[in-house]
């Protein structure tokens, strides 16, 4: 009985669902071709622009709506080629000495701070620091679980084995004065401490010095630490590691290939690959660059930069803590002991053309020791615009004031004993040399016998600068980020190897500058800076001339490279870790996930 009522249950089933059909039967395809058929040919016009308007405004919105749900984030992957001028020699942080040195240092390595985008100081290796009361005694925390590149742990131990080696005379460290007078401990295998003699404020600017695997160099001695071939095949723990090396018939390397840490204590750099290239001069490097076997350079001068830019690229300019001035030695001319004379010499000079002819526009004129915007409520005032004969009447009167003649027989000034003669020294670079043209031409315009001579960089330093053999002298200064004035303008420093090219003694001046080196608070040193600047402008010990902007080029399609500052050109790299080309889109619950976990 209950199954023949199940059966008559499920034959009226499918005749109700049969009946339906018939009724609201869904028009078939070919149905829909009779009905397109019959329209006019506005009709379908009209019919297939509704249709694409439709499907575009949906594509849309589904674009709109991913766009608003998930969040693009960097992903592993891609390459950087970059070239540099000069083959490397010592790829050691401890006696680096050419920026080709430095760059793979700072690739390599990783010290207990590192250098940000911005200029200041974040935690590398170091997890967290802190700093006496009385500003002499500095901790340092690691991180837990540093590495090496060869996979052996980065300890205490390692740091203090970094430190005093660079303390050892026989290493002839190049940092071996940042560490001077400086004590340091380990306290546990995670802990090391170092103690001052003294407060000094820019202390932790000297601990971004990579730190050297004691493992490795430990029984190398002073003899042979140059001679290392871990000099050239380095071990560091920096954000990239050592690869391969490519070297020409000579044994010269001509590239080298680095890889990605995956252990580096910021997290893994984005970039897969980092080829460095090396090159004999610019044009080597220009060409390279043309023909896409480097794709990024910061070793070129503005000039080249404006003519071979590539449209795939962009040029970064980023400013740079460096001054160029014309500093007198009144020892060795008298004349440069009035300071109107100094003036006369100053308004003389058309800044505006160094900076336009030589840096093509890339630079900043300046007035005092201090770099435009290292200081905050820097008073940066640019000099009155004045047409060449303005500034030899401008001159005249302050020469005139000063009890000089000019002397028509000699075509020169005279002061009655001697006559307004000097000669400059410089180096041997176009920038340099191009800029010591355009200052002697308008001092030679104006009466005033000048004779420029140019010398190698490193026989200028040794020969001319080291024994103040100079009468006057154009050359830069690297101030740096820690703006410690001390090396360049105390007294004390006016004999080698003090850098006090100027020879310039100011008992105030020199007050300031010891006061200001144990401030740790940037605002109240700031204001002492300030105060030493005035000073010395009021002084005019120098011509200060321009600071010139730091030029890098770079792919447009790398990602993530911002920088405001470096203190050397190697800090370009502080933050290569976060550059990446290749992205990929998340939804933004997964990115707020990670960023609370993290």
């Amino acid at each position: 009985m209950e199954t023949k009522y199940i059966q008559k249950l499920s034959k009226e089933s499918r005749h109700i669902g049969t009946r339906l059909s018939r009724e609201y039967h869904v028009p078939r395809t070919r149905s829909l071709q009779k009905v397109i058929e019959g329209l006019s040919p506005f009709e379908k016009v009209l019919l297939w622009v509704l249709v694409a308007t439709t499907t575009l405004s949906i594509l849309v919105i589904i674009s709109k709506i991913n766009r608003e749900v998930t969040t693009e984030i960097p992903v592993r992957g891609g390459v950087i080629k970059e070239g540099v001028i000069g083959a490397p020699r010592f790829i050691n942080p401890l006696i680096a000495t050419s920026d080709t040195d430095r760059d793979l240092v700072s690739l390599l390595y990783a010290g207990l701070m590192r250098p940000s985008k911005d200029g200041t100081l974040i935690p590398d290796i170091a997890e967290r620091y802190t700093i006496s009361e009385d500003g002499t005694e500095y901790t340092f925390i690691l991180r837990d679980s540093v590495k090496f590149h060869d996979g052996t742990p980065l300890t205490a131990d390692d740091v203090v084995f970094t430190v005093e080696t660079a303390q050892d005379p026989a290493i002839k460290s190049t940092r071996r004065a940042d560490w001077e007078g400086v004590t340091v401990e380990k306290i546990t295998d995670r802990e090391v401490r170092f103690t001052l003699q003294q407060p000094y404020a820019p202390f932790l600017e000297n601990t971004t010095l990579g730190i050297l695997p004691r493992h490795i160099w430990l029984n190398v001695s002073p003899q042979e630490f140059a001679f290392s071939t871990f000099n050239t095949q380095p071990i560091g723990s920096g954000p990239f590691k050592l690869k391969n090396i490519d070297e020409n018939s000579s044994g010269i390397p001509t590239r080298y290939e680095l890889r990605a840490f995956s252990d580096y204590s910021l997290g893994r750099p984005y970039m897969n690959k980092f080829f460095m290239r090396f090159y004999a001069n610019e044009e080597e490097l220009i060409h390279a660059y043309e023909t896409g076997a480097v794709t990024s350079l910061g070793a070129v001068s503005s000039n080249t930069l404006n003519e071979y830019l590539d449209r795939s690229s962009k040029l970064l300019q980023i400013d740079f803590p460096r001054i160029f001035a014309i500093f007198f030695n009144q020892n060795k001319n008298r004349a440069f002991a009035d300071k109107e004379v100094r003036a006369a010499l100053d308004v003389l000079v058309d800044k505006d053309l160094i900076i336009s002819e030589i840096l093509n526009g890339y630079g900043t004129i300046i007035d005092s020791p201090l770099p435009p915007g290292t200081v905050t409520g820097q008073n940066i005032v640019s000099p009155p615009s004045l047409t060449r004969g303005e500034r030899i009447i401008a001159a005249r009167g302050l020469l005139e004031n000063a009890g000089w003649e000019f002397n028509e027989a000699e075509s020169a000034w005279t002061d009655g004993e001697q006559l307004l003669s000097f000669t400059i020294a410089t180096a041997n670079t176009p920038e340099l040399k191009r800029a010591a043209e355009i200052v002697s031409k308008a001092w030679l315009d104006a009466g005033i016998l000048v004779e420029v001579n140019v010398f190698e960089t490193g026989d200028l330093n040794q020969n001319i600068i080291r024994p103040r053999d100079y009468e006057a002298l154009l050359f830069g200064e690297i101030v740096g980020r820690s703006l410690d004035l001390f090396a360049f303008w105390h007294s004390s420093q006016k004999d080698d190897p003090g850098l006090n090219i100027a020879l310039y003694t100011n008992a105030s001046v020199d007050e300031l500058l010891s006061k200001a080196r144990t401030i740790a608070n940037k605002k109240d040193r700031d204001s002492v800076y300030r105060r030493i600047e005035d000073i010395i402008k009021e002084d005019a010990p120098a011509i200060f001339l321009y600071s010139p902007d730091f030029l890098y080029i770079i792919p447009n399609a790398v990602k993530g490279v911002d920088i405001a500052l470096v203190a050397t050109p190697s800090e370009r790299f502080s933050e290569v870790h976060t550059w990446y080309t290749q992205t990929e889109r998340v939804w933004n619950f997964f990115e707020s996930f990670n960023t609370f976990a993290n």
